[in-house]
């Protein structure tokens, strides 16, 4: 039986956030840095895996795309539905199991802010590779493992040098921790992240026949408030990436 890590309990908040939060790292960050790469052309078929309540393939289909999302939960697909052209299909199933594709069916595909709440990575990359077309790209958007481990990292501050720095007490030991979508709030829904290293996502990517051919690390928009730490804030915030983002493509071109 297949556990649940999806985004089902906390589906209702989630997708009111998307939709109404107009400076979200999702709408100033990762979307205008994802239409550059995917270069969306006429007639383009792109899957959208783990899409949530579909924010992102809605953006996809308005580039020009033929685009079509999935995901687990059956609440964030109902969700998407609800809030997108009906041109748009949409289906529940995991990630590792997208059996409502056919083979080398898309020209692209892309996993946005999901990696990292997906248990079996490894069957997921087998079927991205199979209903991607060879040489078609994969691009994967995610915490960045480096700097952002649950439970594993925290910003911290020198006073004597005015730095703003990241400590990063673990790195290279996997790890599956239950987070609260709002901590200190009662009834808080649970996800569940699981924390992989570059090391990792490479070997299982290459397992599956991919090779990464581009990475790419994407900083925070936000500026900080006025205050005595304000420069020291801003400067680590430009110079620690938030996301990660990995293309990686099988076959030739």
């Amino acid at each position: 039986m297949k556990k649940d890590t999806s985004w089902s309990a906390a589906s209702d908040w989630y997708s009111t956030y998307l939709e109404t939060e107009e400076d979200s790292y999702q709408r100033k960050v990762i979307l205008p840095n994802l239409l550059r790469l995917l270069d969306i052309r006429k007639e383009m078929k792109i899957l959208d895996i783990a899409c949530g309540q579909g924010f992102f393939t809605r953006a996809f289909f308005e580039a020009g795309a033929h685009a079509a999302g999935a995901d687990i939960s059956k609440e964030l697909i109902a969700e998407a539905k609800k809030l997108s052209p009906k041109a748009i299909p949409f289906h529940v199933a995991p990630a590792d199991a997208l059996t409502f594709a056919k083979k080398g069916e898309y020209d692209a595909a892309t996993i946005v802010l999901a990696v990292q709440n997906i248990e079996n990575i490894a069957d997921v990359f087998k079927e991205a590779a199979r209903v991607l077309t060879p040489g078609g790209p994969l691009f994967m958007v995610m915490m960045h493992p480096a700097f952002r481990i649950p439970r594993g990292s925290s910003w911290d501050f020198d006073e004597e040098n005015r730095i703003q720095f990241r400590r990063v007490d673990r790195y290279l030991s996997q790890s599956r921790t239950e987070l609260l979508v709002h901590p200190g709030k009662e009834k808080s829904p649970v996800t569940v992240s699981y924390h992989r290293s570059l090391q990792d996502l490479s070997k299982a990517l290459a397992k599956a026949g991919f090779a990464i051919t581009k990475i790419e690390e994407w900083i925070s928009h936000k500026e900080s408030q006025k205050g005595p730490r304000q420069q020291a804030e801003n400067t680590a915030r430009k110079e620690i990436p938030l996301f990660l983002m990995l293309e990686a493509r099988t076959g030739s071109r």
